[in-house]
């Protein structure tokens, strides 16, 4: 049977990637729902190339255009946030691919939990902010949770078999980004232009910037920990600037298992829609002939400060990651809108995690206060 995706935040980089994966594989996948947060247009020409059952606009002034275009479709067509976590509970949808950048990914998750569907998570923030109430959900419903990240879908891949064994250590790779090797000094001038220019990878602003600062490897340390139950301080971020090698694991025997391939994030992204099988595709092939070298090296944890206050603020716990990640989000947005330089971005989310009260959340709603506070708590900071 053909298994039928919702993919949240179609219009974004990844999303755009899925719909490829999907349209391969038309014997096995189909699209049941679309949604974007404010590009109808693409959202319109998705929609109509892959006729889904509903599609959603979150902007609520978008919904009369999207509805229009999509008139003579046969196509649903609902808006706002709220429409998110409503969606998802569709009877439906068998597999929920959550694409969406930043917190705006946590309600429609944890919605689809409770309705019980299989979540291919791409949206880092959802286990970063909520992990703890995230996998209790996942377990209690018996939902299975495939991780959509280079990264984590190679520990993930790395594992298979394996999961009896108990881990030594969890080694993600980090790029560098295009910072790597860069002085304290160098980094208090940088633009956004530079920063936006990843060596490796293409993906949205905000990812992207995490990059170029490694909170982006901060956050995959905190969602590795729940993802695969393994403490910060068995997980080690190592700079890997061919970005071959996605991730590795280091068994009690000493035994390491990696995944490699090429930096294409279609591969993970077919591995977590179709897993436990593997099909045909024609995505480039990696030639290990045609890599000069793999190298390694240690993070320049004085230079990119973010890793460091991610694994901070995981062993802290409670609302510490929640605080970290919602600094971020709007200093990243200030960064963008050239409000702030780039080494503001760390000196801000240290001040919101020295000076927010500390607490341990037991709901989602309590976790999105959190994020709004600590966004207040930042945009107001003179």
């Amino acid at each position: 049977m053909k298994r039928k995706i919702a993919i949240l935040g179609s219009t974004g980089s990844m999303g755009v990637q899925a719909l490829e994966v999907i349209e391969a594989l038309p014997e096995l996948l189909e699209v049941e729902v679309l949604t974007a947060n404010a590009n109808a247009d693409l959202l319109i020409r998705q929609a109509k190339k892959f006729r889904p059952n509903a599609v959603v606009i979150v902007r609520d002034d978008l919904y009369s255009y999207v509805k229009e275009a999509l008139w003579d479709d046969d196509i649903k067509v609902y808006a706002g946030a709220d429409a998110l976590p409503q969606i998802v509970t569709m009877d439906s949808i068998d597999i929920v691919l959550a694409t969406i950048v930043g917190v705006a990914g946590l309600k429609p998750v944890y919605s689809a939990i409770e309705a019980g569907k299989r979540v291919a998570l791409a949206n880092k923030e959802t286990l970063v902010v909520a992990g703890e109430l995230i996998t209790k959900k996942a377990s209690e419903n018996g939902v299975d949770i495939y991780p959509v990240d280079s990264e984590h879908s190679a520990i993930f891949q790395s594992l298979a078999g394996e999961f009896h064994n108990p881990i030594e250590k969890l080694i993600i790779t980090a790029s560098g980004g295009p910072f790597r090797g860069k002085s304290k000094d160098f980094l208090a001038t940088v633009k956004k232009v530079q920063a936006l220019k990843h060596p490796n990878w293409q993906m949205g602003n905000k990812i992207t910037i995490d990059s170029a600062t490694m909170m982006n490897k901060g956050l995959e340390v905190i969602e590795a920990k729940w993802l695969f139950g393994v403490p910060v301080d068995k997980i080690e971020v190592v700079v890997h600037p061919q970005s071959i090698i996605h991730s590795l694991v280091q068994f009690q025997d000493g035994a390491v298992k990696a995944q490699l391939g090429l930096p294409d994030m279609k591969l993970p992204i077919q591995y977590a829609l179709t897993y436990p099988a593997r099909f045909q595709n024609d995505f480039p092939r990696l030639s290990l002939t045609d890599c000069a070298s793999l190298t390694f090296e240690k993070p320049d944890f004085e230079a990119f400060p973010c890793l460091n206050l991610a694994y901070q603020a995981s062993k802290k716990g409670g609302n510490a990651p929640c605080v970290l990640n919602a600094a971020n989000e709007i200093s990243v947005a200030q960064f963008l809108n050239d409000e702030i330089g780039f080494l503001d971005i760390p000196r801000q989310i240290e001040y919101a995690l020295s000076v927010f009260p500390f607490s341990k959340p037991t709901t989602i709603d309590e976790y999105l206060e959190i994020d709004k506070e600590v966004k207040l708590l930042i945009a107001n900071k003179k």
